[in-house]
């Protein structure tokens, strides 16, 4: 049997976002590569041997298909790229296209830009804005204390920053790493907006305590102090070391899990229910509308998702923000008395009613959230909630959810002790 000749596998290579030397293994896989594919400026950084075809990278489709043929002649193709192509780079459609790989990753702009700034990065959550709605960056930044996002032209560090006004954040936006014009600057959300921003740039959003750094500052200068790190360091990492997954204490907490008064507090049996309807996660931003304790938008705040908390009880707003420092998540609080004090609010993906009732209702709609669900302790008020949510082109469905605790008795026995009858309603865009 005669043997199967090796594949030749594309070399794709980092070049350091930190403005290192290539990596060795470049020199040789260059001096025999007989295709080169990369930016324009990757081209021009390295020695291209003279025989070997280039194709500057723009639309990926013509690039793949040269690749591809490469392969199947059994010449040798490289691929340059900045940092470590395998995060959120080039590797990825190279792997979807099927093409066998050798990766030789650099250090990429996110630890780059974390090193500029003097700052750790392992609790850090990496999100992109690159090539899709930015809209999940934004909310990625609103909900976690430490975020790093990749950027693209239309959603830089200007449309983030006009997102993020409102939330307790500093922004550190990294522009030509790598490079002699190389600096990093430290601004708050509304400078950020109104700035225009070298392409492409590496944006780093901390909750509270960002270092002030004077525009012009050199990359040296820019390093926060150890005050600072103290304070975005221990809420950046979880001990389980993941920045925004399922919280380790659980969810559907019961109600002395947060300070409330007179009961008002959404039952854990019906928070349970609640919060699974809502689907919340990271990138999204779920309204907590008569907010209460605000424990609904917590247990949404500790499964990732940006929460705003809307509740026109100036009592109850210090009550939601200590129960959310309790739970050591960021909720944002808007004071003021639904409908009114929607109308400035950005849009959500998914609306949570528990106080105000059918008199929301059609603010809400009118945002066409994906999601709207809703509690009702009052029967009357179910059909009219149900008629404005499927005119408002939502399916509906409903559950009455009654629940028995255990309760004991005098002598060691035990008894059932109901909890008032609450519907659900959830209503879905269609």
């Amino acid at each position: 049997m005669t043997p199967m000749a090796p594949v030749t596998a594309v070399t794709v290579v980092g070049l350091d976002a930190a403005g290192a030397p290539p990596h060795p293994a470049l020199a040789p896989v260059l001096a025999t590569a007989g295709l080169v594919v990369g930016a324009a400026r990757h081209l021009a950084a390295v020695p291209v041997p003279a025989g070997a075809d280039t194709i500057v990278l723009g639309p990926l489709a013509p690039a793949l298909r040269r690749l591809a043929e490469a392969v199947d002649a059994g010449v040798p193709a490289v691929v340059l790229a900045s940092g470590d192509p395998g995060l959120f780079g080039i590797v990825r459609r190279l792997r979807a296209a099927g093409l066998p790989l050798r990766v030789v990753p650099a250090v990429s702009s996110v630890a780059a830009a974390f090193a500029r700034a003097g700052l750790p990065w392992d609790g850090a959550a990496v999100v992109t804005a690159h090539g899709r709605d930015p809209r999940a960056a934004v909310n990625a930044c609103r909900a976690l204390p430490l975020v790093a996002v990749l950027t693209a032209p239309g959603a830089g560090a200007a449309e983030l920053g006009a997102g993020l006004i409102g939330w307790s954040r500093r922004l550190l936006v990294a522009e030509y790493l790598g490079a002699a014009a190389e600096r990093i600057r430290a601004v708050t959300p509304e400078q950020a907006a109104t700035e225009t921003w070298a392409e492409p740039h590496v944006l780093l959003s901390l909750a509270d305590g960002a270092p002030a750094v004077p525009s012009d500052a050199a990359p040296s200068d820019a390093a926060p102090s150890d005050a600072v790190l103290d304070r975005v360091a221990p809420g950046g990492m979880r001990a389980d070391n993941q920045p925004a997954a399922a919280p380790a204490g659980g969810w559907a907490l019961p109600e002395d899990r947060y300070a409330h008064r007179d009961s008002m507090i959404t039952k854990s049996e019906v928070r349970a229910l609640v919060v699974a309807r809502l689907r919340p996660r990271l990138g999204r931003l779920i309204w907590d509308v008569g907010a209460g304790s605000g424990s609904v938008g917590i247990e949404c705040a500790l499964l990732g998702a940006a929460v705003l908390a809307v509740e026109q009880d100036p009592e109850a707003g210090a009550t939601i923000r200590a129960n959310a420092a309790a739970h050591a998540v960021h909720v944002r609080l808007v004071t003021g008395r639904a409908p009114a004090a929607l109308a400035d609010l950005p849009e959500p993906d998914a609306v949570f009613v528990g106080g105000g009732g059918v008199d929301v209702l059609p603010a809400v709609v009118d945002r066409q959230p994906e999601r709207v669900v809703l509690t009702l302790a009052a029967l009357d008020r179910v059909a009219p909630a149900v008629g404005l949510l499927r005119a408002a082109g939502y399916t509906v469905e409903g559950s009455q959810l009654s629940a028995a605790r255990l309760a004991d008795l005098p002598g060691g026995s035990i008894r059932l002790a109901a909890t008032n009858p609450v519907v659900v309603l959830t209503g879905e865009r269609q």
